[in-house]
């Protein structure tokens, strides 16, 4: 005669959509490697843009752009903002915390930033003639010279302070 006890079933729970995963360092810095080209991309495209009519690689080059920079560079923020920032705030580390904070100030003028670029290139990817290249030429830089200081904060200090307090 056996003793063992069986285990009540449980109810089956219904499926749900998949959750993103928690970000590593590892796809956090290959974003970055990503933001630098296409800050790259960018300012080519705005000589380009410069130099010649607006052609179908032009127009999807825009696209591509406005792409990367409406969808992976806001989920990068938005992960830092939620995975790496807040331990590093709760640190009682003040220069700690004052560099986050610098990084939550850059992640509102990013936004602010790429507002007001987006539309530009959108015209251009839409086919529409109404794009301000002198705006272009003035923004682009501006945008680029706050993400590459943006990116080199988090590089050289922020990130390795919160991979080391992960340990």
């Amino acid at each position: 005669m056996s003793t063992a006890k069986t285990r009540p079933s449980l109810p089956r729970r219904p499926a749900r959509a998949a959750v993103p995963a928690i970000p590593t360092f590892e796809m956090l810095d290959a974003t970055h490697r990503e933001v630098m080209l296409t800050l790259e991309r960018l300012q080519q495209w705005v000589d380009q843009l410069g130099a010649q009519d607006v052609s179908e690689v032009t127009r999807t080059t825009a696209e591509e752009i406005c792409r990367f920079f409406d969808g992976s560079a806001r989920a990068h923020h938005a992960a830092e903002e939620t995975h790496v920032f807040p331990n590093l705030l709760a640190s009682g580390d003040a220069a700690l915390v004052q560099h986050v904070r610098r990084l939550q100030q850059d992640h509102g003028w990013l936004e602010e930033d790429w507002l007001e670029l987006q539309p530009q290139l959108r015209a251009v990817a839409e086919g529409y003639n109404w794009y301000d290249l002198d705006f272009l030429r003035a923004a682009v830089p501006v945008f680029s010279e706050l993400y590459r200081d943006h990116i080199s904060l988090e590089e050289n200090i922020v990130y390795p302070e919160s991979r080391r307090r992960q340990v």
